[in-house]
């Protein structure tokens, strides 16, 4: 077998030089280095900001979807959305373990696992795409991927659907950063409270904050809203267009008696969301951007344009122990987990 380095740029094409990541075009023949993974896909759980986008290209199409993403794979040589960076993550079954890396890794061939590292850095091959599911942002294909020796991942669990512990996984940084981010007697908002990320996130936060502390939610919908607001969430919910900042300033300045909040996790699939999150947080609070649809020049320039001095955190969808933290949201919350069972399972 051939030696690869252990972040993968021995795969790196175009251009020479770079990380797999923001490489254009990197190889995804399958012949394993000596300290790859083989896996065999079921699986890709496409990025929501990346989803949406795609989705939007296409019409709504499905067959069109799946020329899309073909496309994608075929033209870089793995699944990296042109005009939102990013990826997703999958699910499959290990076929082969690289020499390098007997002894060093405790997977085998034959396990399960999701791989938590972005689809937008990792190897992928797809022979055929069987089944897409708009609705959870799901793809099952026929194919192949290469995890590097530096990829995260984990062994699926033996008490859940797979699916359902593949779309917790796929946002487990989220409420892993959540947990660490939010002290007791805290104010936080969560943006996007509905959707996946989000209900996660707000259930870190109002766990973390306790009874001195207020969970805000705001939905992107009615329909979302509500569906934070049945599981009893948050202490305050309400549905607005997160890319008007004022009219979201004026309702915190309102909910909080205009002392803001501490923490602001924006968890929205939608681009121009940045000023709505920065005008929510108090001057020295923190601003988590978990959306890959953040520009984080709009954010930098804009809260240097309207004077505010906050902390602003790039979404990294990677902390020590997420995904441990992410899946035991299900175990604890039984709600939470039938809520996502029926939406994902």
């Amino acid at each position: 077998m051939k030696k690869g380095c252990p972040y993968g740029t021995h795969r790196v094409l175009e251009p020479k030089g770079v990380l797999p990541q923001p490489a254009e075009k990197i190889d995804n023949t399958m012949e394993i280095y000596d300290n790859e993974i083989l896996i065999d896909v079921q699986t890709l759980n496409i990025d929501s900001a990346s989803f949406t986008q795609i989705e939007k290209q296409a019409n709504g199409d499905v067959e069109e979807i799946k020329k899309i993403m073909m496309g994608l794979v075929q033209k870089q040589g793995k699944h990296k959305n042109p005009v939102t960076g990013s990826g997703g993550m999958l699910i499959g079954t290990v076929k082969e373990i690289g020499l390098a890396l007997k002894g060093k890794t405790d997977l085998k061939i034959g396990d399960k696992l999701a791989t938590l590292v972005s689809l937008s850095l990792t190897p992928l091959v797809i022979d055929e795409i069987y089944a897409v599911r708009p609705d959870i942002d799901q793809v099952d294909i026929k194919g192949q991927a290469i995890l590097f020796e530096s990829g995260i991942y984990a062994v699926l669990p033996d008490d859940m659907p797979e699916n359902l512990a593949l779309s917790v996984l796929d946002v487990a940084g989220a409420p892993a950063q959540a947990a660490k981010l939010v002290k007791p007697g805290d104010t936080v908002i969560v943006i996007g409270g509905g959707g996946k990320s989000g209900l996660l996130c707000l259930y870190e936060a109002k766990k973390r904050a306790g009874v001195t502390g207020k969970v805000i939610c705001i939905g992107g919908s009615d329909k979302s809203t509500n569906r934070a607001k049945n599981l009893g969430l948050a202490d305050e919910y309400f549905a607005a267009n997160a890319t008007d900042a004022i009219s979201i300033y004026n309702k915190i300045m309102d909910l909080t008696n205009g002392k803001l909040a501490d923490l602001v996790i924006n968890c929205v699939n939608i681009p121009n969301t940045e000023m709505a999150s920065i005008l929510a947080c108090k001057e020295g609070g923190t601003v988590y951007f978990f959306s890959m649809a953040t520009s984080f020049t709009k954010a930098a320039l804009g809260a240097e344009g309207v004077g505010k001095d906050v902390n602003m955190i790039i979404g990294n969808g990677y902390t020590k122990g997420h995904a441990a933290i992410a899946l035991q949201v299900l175990r604890e919350s039984k709600p939470l987990r039938e809520l996502f069972t029926e939406m994902y399972a």
